[in-house]
């Protein structure tokens, strides 16, 4: 049988930390991006309660049951593996109060794989990496964000709804805001709008288990709240999808419709709620700026041309009803969000793990690049600083050429420097205009007005930020990077 055991300091109370983690979204918010679970069913803590999952086993598709035993309250409870691909797993969570601020976070793993020392042969050293680097991602986050729960804390508990939670940044924001403590009402669209152009604007039902359920039908402007529900918030992420489909006619319009037509409609339904939420956090995006080369942009530089730059304009503006009813504003101008699970980054993964990845065209055009992590905590930010509002661009603060992307990518990887180009032409001819927009674009964003607001940012290296991204960030680089916190025998 094989153990593992990691342990870290945090700066929270015992309390707190137990609070956390069983809050409803706490598996997924320890969920790694670069080796996720999918959750059938369950997924809060209880004696005796279970999770049903669905992880990847290689190309195959493997239940794994776990069932919570010996749950106490303050202290700590195990999951043990029902059913599975290992042959035995048990998992003790033990939190250990330091004082009245710290406290330490023990998990202790023993585990068993098929097929007994064969088994091990075979594939130990794989698991223990992927084992390590899944915890090493675990304690990085919950220490980032109990402290960004802490530091915005005079919010208090707030009730949120969001749009699109379904998407790639609404799927991590959910989990992030209930497990510190607020509650959030996810706006399904109606039965009847299951087609047409709000079909991307809901998640599956169960998608996020303890979350509160709404509907927005954006067609007739109408919001339904569960009961005695209002709203002190509201993050809208609803849209069609900009880089899954090539920009047809029907496609332009199904984007253009989903967040500009959807984000009036949006607008509208909140100014007429007999209580108004306080502030409407609403996503747009660095495209606004247009194809700009090496220029600086911050917040006050004007819209530039193109599809993007015009529907940009138009979704913003669509917010004014809202901003006219009293409701503060605020446009999130989103970067390239790096997550291994879609956009950008997901697209170029398999051609820079096969050792073949290279510059798109000369290279030179500058990519504004941001973390999910720091897109999450940005919106939270946005929420709770009352002196926000308008546009705010969430990009890291090191805007870096396509070429020093590839690069770096490669470099994270663990792949040759690329050398390659992909020409322009081919680009053109496989992605039409998406590419020229989307891809060749250069927009160098700078976050003036993020930062002079006082946010702090998570990751600000591209090359750290990919790596906790990809998994290539193990426990031994953990006790490095946080001295004093993180024991360092167990990096070995």
């Amino acid at each position: 049988m094989a153990t593992r055991t990691f342990e870290s300091t945090l700066e929270a109370p015992a309390s707190a930390v137990w609070d956390w983690h069983v809050r409803p979204g706490a598996f997924l918010r320890l969920n790694p991006p670069f080796d996720p679970a999918r959750i059938v069913e369950g997924g809060l803590v209880a004696e005796g309660s279970r999770a049903r999952l669905r992880i990847q086993a290689g190309p195959v598709p493997v239940e794994w049951v776990a069932e919570h035993r010996r749950v106490v309250a303050g202290v700590g409870f195990d999951d043990v593996q029902v059913r599975g691909p290992f042959a035995s797993w048990e998992h003790q969570h033990r939190i250990l109060p330091i004082d009245a601020g710290h406290s330490r976070l023990v998990d202790h793993l023993a585990y068993e794989l098929p097929l007994g020392g064969l088994g091990e042969l075979g594939g130990g050293a794989v698991i223990a990496r992927k084992i390590e680097r899944a915890f090493a991602y675990r304690h990085r986050l919950l220490m980032e964000d109990l402290a960004a729960h802490a530091r915005l804390a005079h919010t208090g508990p707030l009730t949120i709804a969001v749009t699109g939670a379904s998407g790639q940044v609404g799927s991590a924001l959910v989990p992030y805001l209930t497990t510190g403590g607020h509650r959030v009402v996810v706006l399904r669209r109606p039965e009847s709008g299951a087609q047409g152009p709000w079909s991307s604007l809901t998640p599956p039902p169960g998608m996020f288990p303890g979350a509160l359920e709404g509907t927005w039908d954006a067609g007739r402007g109408e919001i339904h709240l569960p009961e005695d529900v209002t709203l002190d918030a509201v993050v809208h992420l609803a849209g069609e999808p900009v880089g899954d489909k090539l920009w047809t006619d029907v496609q332009r319009m199904r984007i253009r419709t989903s967040r500009v037509e959807a984000t009036r409609s949006l607008a509208e339904a909140l100014a007429a709620l007999p209580v108004r939420p306080k502030v409407l956090v609403s996503a747009s995006a660095i495209g606004y700026y247009g194809d700009r080369g090496d220029v600086s942009l911050d917040e006050a530089m004007p819209a530039g041309r193109g599809f993007l730059a015009d529907i940009c304009q138009g979704w913003e503006a669509a917010a004014d009803p809202a901003r006219e009813a009293g409701i503060r504003v605020v446009h999130t101008r989103l970067g390239i969000i790096l997550t291994p699970e879609g956009g950008a980054l997901g697209r170029m993964l398999p051609v820079f793990r096969s050792g073949l990845g290279g510059n798109l065209g000369s290279g030179r055009q500058y990519w504004s690049w941001v973390s999910l992590e720091d897109v999450v905590g940005a919106i939270h930010h946005a929420i709770a600083t009352e002196a926000l509002s308008g546009p705010v661009n969430v990009v890291a603060p090191a805007p870096v050429t396509n070429a020093a992307f590839s690069e770096i990518l490669a470099r994270v990887l663990g792949r040759p420097r690329p050398l390659a180009h992909v020409p322009v032409i081919v680009l053109r001819a496989a992605l039409g205009a998406f590419a020229d927009e989307m891809l060749l674009a250069s927009a160098r964003v700078v976050p003036d007005r993020l930062i002079a607001s006082g946010y702090r940012y998570r990751l600000v290296e591209l090359e750290r930020a990919l790596a906790v991204a990809l998994g290539q960030f193990d426990w031994a680089r953990l006790a490095r990077e946080y001295p004093g916190k993180v024991r360092p025998e167990l990096a070995a």
